[in-house]
């Protein structure tokens, strides 16, 4: 029963049409009233805290402390005036005559914060459930085959050699799993795994192997990665990459820059060794590391990035979808502070781009963002023509609209994941 209510969708459906319903029906009747001096006053009181209260939240947390390391957009800040406007409407219609003027209000405050939540929650597009906005991770445990013995070689004219066998499912499948932290230590989330339809047969040939990771704060979610690969697999006879959807933060509200801290636990270690470690040993994937790739969006972006270029040896494409720039590129001087003591050439040697000029990346990379989301735009385009000075095989997928929500993470999905169908083998090249 709690599965199912976490499992709601909350951006489709009657739930937001209910809740923006009520909350429209509450403004009525809490407005519709007799008109009097005093009454019109405390309306316009109301409405004048509201937008400073608003307004003040925008500048303590957006503008001074920076909680979110870019603009929120006008559609969120929208929300948030008409939550706060919401609640002081509530506040100066407590005490009211006649007496249910009273309930209505106190009915309305919880109505319009989650009215509002669910209104940004629509703008991003990213937490399709209830447990997602949440941050509950619904368990749906996943069948895997165990992997079939193979050389540490790869068919890379798979896409040739490949016959796929009668009752082939038509889609491929998502679950979750626990992937042990037995090296790190680190206290991750459920792993999201993505079968392709060639991963479902009773003899799955050796696929490739994706490993992506999602923003900060985000889910460990596969649902749109997999949306993607179906449809590729529909059009190359089931073939697909195997996907892990892994947690490199252990709590949605936790930055773990990337690396392996004091303070949030060894998340690199956990995705580099423990999470491909799990992947070679429980999933029908290829031994061949040049056949594995690293992607991720935003705050998984950077981490992406960042492991894809220490380690080559485990990774040769790195798929890089509206990406940060730099460990703590939100609060830099606090992460120079606290995470490197203070250690301005430490900090340097720890960012992506200083990385890819002082060594060689031997694959490919690709880097996403939308025009319309222009800091994130702007670190792609930079992270394009520094991987490019390093001679490093690199691509830009130039999305003209999507903001730094759903339409961002789908566009750098579509984007750039039939760009590495050829070199995994899984297209005819050209």
């Amino acid at each position: 029963m709690f599965d199912a209510l976490l499992s709601i969708d909350v951006l489709d459906g009657p739930i937001p049409f209910t809740v923006f319903g009520l909350a429209s029906a509450l403004v009525v009747v809490l407005l519709a009233r007799r008109p009097s001096l005093g009454w019109l006053r405390r309306l316009g009181l109301a409405v004048a805290c509201g937008l400073l209260a608003a307004v003040v939240t925008w500048l303590v947390c957006v503008r001074w402390l920076n909680l979110f390391g870019e603009s929120l957009g006008m559609g969120n800040y929208l929300w948030v005036a008409a939550a706060f406007c919401g609640l002081a409407l509530c506040v100066v219609s407590i005490g009211r005559t006649p007496r249910w003027r009273t309930a209505v209000a106190i009915v309305g405050i919880p109505v319009f914060l989650v009215a509002a939540t669910l209104g940004i929650n629509l703008n991003y597009g990213l937490d399709r459930t209830l447990g997602n906005l949440m941050a509950i991770t619904v368990p749906n445990p996943i069948t895997v085959r165990p992997p079939i013995q193979q050389s540490a070689g790869y068919d890379v004219a798979l896409w040739k050699h490949w016959k796929a066998p009668a009752g082939m499912p038509l889609r491929g499948k998502t679950g979750t799993v626990t992937i042990p932290a037995t090296i790190s230590g680190f206290k991750a989330r459920e792993a999201g795994v993505y079968l392709p339809p060639a991963a479902l047969v009773p003899k799955p040939p050796a696929l490739p192997l994706v490993i992506m990771m999602m923003g900060q704060p985000g889910n460990p979610d596969p649902e749109p990665i997999a949306e993607v690969l179906n449809g590729l697999a529909a059009r190359h006879n089931g073939l697909a990459p195997v996907v892990v959807v892994a947690d490199q933060l252990g709590s949605p509200w936790h930055d773990t820059l990337c690396r392996d801290t004091s303070i949030f636990g060894k998340a690199e270690t956990y995705i580099t060794q423990d999470v491909s470690s799990w992947a070679l040993k429980t999933l029908p994937v290829t031994h061949d590391h040049r056949f594995w790739s690293v992607a991720g969006y935003s705050n998984g972006g950077l981490c992406g990035l960042s492991f894809g270029l220490d380690h080559p040896e485990l990774y040769s494409n790195i798929l890089d979808i509206s990406g940060e720039e730099y460990p703590g590129a939100e609060h830099p001087a606090a992460t120079l502070s606290i995470v490197f003591h203070g250690d301005q050439a430490a900090y340097d040697q720890a960012k992506p781009f200083n990385k890819m000029i002082r060594g060689s990346f031997p694959g490919s990379m690709i880097f996403t963002a939308c025009r319309d989301d222009p800091a994130f735009h702007h670190v792609a385009e930079l992270a394009l023509r520094t991987a490019q000075r390093a001679g490093i095989a690199s691509t830009f997928v130039d999305i003209p609209t999507g903001g730094h929500g759903i339409g961002a993470l789908m566009g750098g999905l579509n984007g750039g994941l039939p760009l590495l169908y050829t070199a995994l083998g899984l297209q005819k090249p050209g």
